[in-house]
C-alpha cells in the first residue's frame, strides 16, 4: 500500500536526509519549507498556508515535524521579545499547525505516524539558547498530550530528541555554543544526518506499534534521562 508522507524543513539537513530515507522505503514524500527547492513552499508559522498545503497534498499518512531554528543565542536576560517570539512561531506554532492540518485525516482513515524533531536541549537546557531549549520542551509536551489524546485511534504520535547534527542549522550557532554542547557527547563526535534518518524511517512505519507520546534520544550518549 502506497502511503504519502510529508515533511516539513525537508529542503535540507535532517529534514531532508529524512525525506530520502521515507522515500527509499517507497512512500510518496511532500516536502514543505520556506526554501525554494522544497516541493511546497510554505511557512509553517502560517496556519492557512498549511492548511491549504495539507490540503493540495491528500491524503497524509506520515508527518515529520523537523523545521526549526535555533533562535537567538545569547543568555536569557538579553533577549528581544521579538526574538524570543519568532523561535516559538517556528519551532511550535509551526509543530502544532502541521499537526492540527493532518491529524483530522488520520484519525479517518484509523492510521498515522506523526514524528515530531524535539532536541537535547529541550531536554537539558543549553545555556545560551534558552528560546530554543523552551521551545523544544514545549515540543516534547506537547508531543506527550497528542500521543494520549490519539491513543486508540490507530495514530501514533512520538519525539526525537537529536544532540548536535552536522546540518546547515548547527552552522549558524555561535561556535563556542557549539564546541559546548559538542564537548557533552561521550561519543565525542557529531551525529550523521542519516543515523536520525534511519530513527525516523522506523517511527513512520508499521513496525512502531506500541509506542506512543514517548521521546527517542539520538545523542551518543549524551542522554541522562
Amino acid at each position: 500500500m502506497s502511503r504519502t508522507a510529508i515533511v516539513t524543513g525537508g529542503a535540507s539537513g535532517l529534514g531532508r536526509a529524512t525525506a530520502l530515507r521515507l522515500a527509499a522505503d517507497g512512500l510518496r514524500v511532500v516536502t514543505l519549507d520556506i526554501a525554494r527547492t522544497a516541493d511546497a513552499v510554505v511557512d509553517i508559522t502560517d496556519s492557512e498556508a498549511v492548511a491549504a498545503a495539507v490540503a493540495h497534498v491528500g491524503a497524509v499518512d506520515v508527518l515529520v515535524n523537523s523545521a526549526g531554528i535555533v533562535g537567538p543565542n545569547a543568555p536569557l536576560w538579553q533577549i528581544d521579545d521579538s526574538d524570543w517570539i519568532k523561535t516559538f512561531d517556528v519551532n511550535v506554532r509551526g509543530t502544532l499547525n502541521a499537526c492540527r492540518a493532518v491529524v483530522p485525516g488520520m484519525i479517518d482513515r484509523g492510521w498515522g505516524r506523526i514524528v515530531n524533531f524535539s532536541s537535547m536541549a529541550g531536554k537539558d537546557g543549553n545555556p545560551n539558547l534558552s528560546a530554543y531549549s523552551a521551545s523544544k520542551a514545549a515540543v516534547i509536551a506537547m508531543t506527550k498530550s497528542l500521543g494520549k489524546e490519539l491513543a486508540t485511534s490507530g495514530v501514533l504520535v512520538n519525539a526525537i530528541a537529536p544532540a548536535v547534527f552536522d546540518t546547515p542549522m548547527n552552522a549558524a550557532t555561535a561556535p563556542d555554543v557549539l564546541a559546548y554542547i559538542t564537548s557533552l557527547i561521550p561519543m565525542r563526535r557529531v551525529g550523521k544526518a542519516e543515523e536520525v534518518a534511519e530513527l525516523v524511517a522506523w517511527l513512520a512505519s508499521d513496525k512502531c506499534s506500541f509506542s506512543t507520546g514517548a521521546v527517542y534520544d539520538i545523542s551518543g550518549g549524551r542522554a541522562t534521562y
